[in-house]
């Protein structure tokens, strides 16, 4: 079961009709609170489950992208406490505890105004069937975030993990400097 902003586990029978405890994970999600029962019903996250499937199926944030499920293309990047990580390489179990971004998150909240990376990227037409531009534009702003004014080979580094088969990484490279120049580490 998945409840948004209520930390109060349901309580099942046990041996011998006493409550049993059920295991819950606590994660913020773009900013809203999230209290996760783990079990095996249908209706629970299973231990098994990954970050990306619970995002995409529990959640309904279907910006996540999975494309290999296999770690080698990066279109399931999201941010855990600020760092780029693959969600479809991450246990939603080991999320326990810390604040995940993912592209739906990236937008003032209040405002809707896009990212800096994000309109660079409109600007720039910076994608073409765009099933990788969610991960990438995720792996750039945590690159700005760290490093407001990359060089090109520092973006190049910082993308190296994100796989596109349309060929736009030019205007990729150009979208991020332009993020960049633009100070690309607003809001979200």
């Amino acid at each position: 079961m998945v409840t948004s902003n209520r930390p109060s586990p349901r309580a099942a029978s046990g041996i011998g009709g006493a409550p049993a405890h059920i295991p819950t994970i606590s994660l913020t999600v773009n900013g809203e609170h999230y209290e996760l029962e783990v079990g095996s019903r249908h209706d629970m996250i299973g231990p098994a489950d990954t970050l990306a499937h619970t995002l995409r199926e529990n959640l309904g944030l279907t910006g996540t992208k999975i494309g290999c499920d296999r770690g080698a293309c990066g279109a399931c990047t999201v941010l855990m406490d600020g760092k780029p990580i693959l969600s479809c390489m991450t246990l939603t179990v080991e999320c326990d505890g810390k604040r995940i971004t993912t592209i739906e998150g990236l937008a003032n909240r209040l405002t809707g105004q896009l990212h800096p990376v994000q309109q660079a990227f409109i600007n720039n037409t910076a994608f073409q069937c765009g099933f990788c531009t969610p991960g990438m534009i995720v792996t750039a702003k945590a690159l700005l975030d760290r490093n407001p004014s990359p060089s090109e080979a520092e973006i190049k580094d910082a993308l190296a993990g994100n796989f596109c088969r349309c060929g736009s990484w030019y205007l990729v490279i150009r979208a991020v400097k332009e993020a960049a120049a633009k100070g690309g580490q607003a809001n979200a």
